[in-house]
């Protein structure tokens, strides 16, 4: 398994994550722990060892489920990221979380802590300040944010280095390459994008007239709606004759063209079995050439 380094003063990590937000059993259909457990040993085993995840899926379910997968490992056989909700941010609501987090991983320290979403009622270099003392208490080795904008992030860089950023990227929702990317490469902060499938809709398992249930997360999600849906789905159509050409599947495609992007570190998949980290972990051996790139680009710019 390819690695890159986590930031400027991070370590190396593996370029595929596990996403553990199905974990926690809540808006993702059917979920089996047992399945679960199986698949985040699974990725150890193939050497995707980076597991992400928050004490808000499932309300701490998922962790408690990565703590029964992780059992008996050594502390070094896997990295562990795991995130306090951004409902609050205040030092004492950051440091009452990692202790939480904490007992349910049955872990005396995680690896990366990151803030989930931005608290606009905490002032965010408190809550960095808190993040740093929680490394100098030795119960978190580095500290990351999730869902920060550039300002956000220039101001946690006057407290302290931030080791990373998780922000969304896919073939289908590209904000980030505007600003936040460059801003990134160019302050040392490693990135860690999430979503790279878009909750699986580059699959390509979805066709027009798909109804999720509301309780389904992406069943009101955007991309997933009228004329865009629309839209999304002929992007994937085109894209087939890439992944055919390329001998790999769809998702694989997709989670490679993140990889592919200047300053991602890591690209976190979800997996319900096994059987589906076979196929995550599998876009790491796929490495896009100029020409490709070129040719997805047409696609995404040119399908109206």
């Amino acid at each position: 398994m390819e690695t890159r380094r986590l930031g400027s003063e991070g370590p190396a990590v593996s370029v595929i994550g596990f996403g553990a937000w199905a974990a926690g059993g809540s808006g993702w259909g059917t979920v089996d722990d047992g399945q679960t457990v199986a698949a985040i040993r699974r990725s150890v085993e193939l050497g995707a060892t980076f597991i992400d995840t928050a004490e808000v899926y499932g309300a701490g379910h998922s962790e408690e489920i990565v703590a029964e997968a992780v059992a008996g490992m050594g502390r070094d056989d896997f990295f562990l990221a795991t995130k306090v909700s951004g409902d609050d941010l205040s030092p004492t609501a950051i440091k009452r979380a990692i202790d939480g987090s904490l007992r349910r991983l049955g872990l005396d320290y995680v690896d990366l802590y990151q803030m989930h979403w931005p608290d606009p009622r905490s002032d965010v270099q408190e809550s960095m300040q808190a993040m740093a003392d929680l490394v100098r208490d030795g119960k978190v080795r580095f500290v990351g944010a999730s869902n920060f904008g550039v300002e956000l992030m220039r101001q946690c860089l006057e407290v302290r280095r931030l080791d990373s950023l998780q922000p969304p990227l896919n073939l289908l929702e590209r904000e980030i390459e505007t600003e936040i990317l460059p801003f990134c490469r160019e302050n040392g902060i490693g990135v860690v994008v999430y979503s790279p499938m878009a909750k699986g809709l580059l699959t390509g398992k979805y066709q027009e007239g798909d109804r999720l249930p509301a309780s389904d997360v992406r069943g009101s999600d955007p991309l997933f709606q009228g004329e865009t849906f629309r839209r999304n789905l002929r992007v994937i159509d085109r894209l087939r004759s890439v992944a055919e050409r390329l001998d790999v599947t769809l998702g694989q495609l997709a989670v490679a063209w993140t990889l592919s992007r200047p300053g991602v570190t890591v690209s976190i998949v979800g997996a319900k079995r096994p059987s589906q980290v076979d196929e995550n972990v599998g876009a790491a051996d796929c490495h896009l050439t100029d020409n490709d790139l070129a040719e997805i680009e047409d696609i995404l710019s040119s399908t109206d």
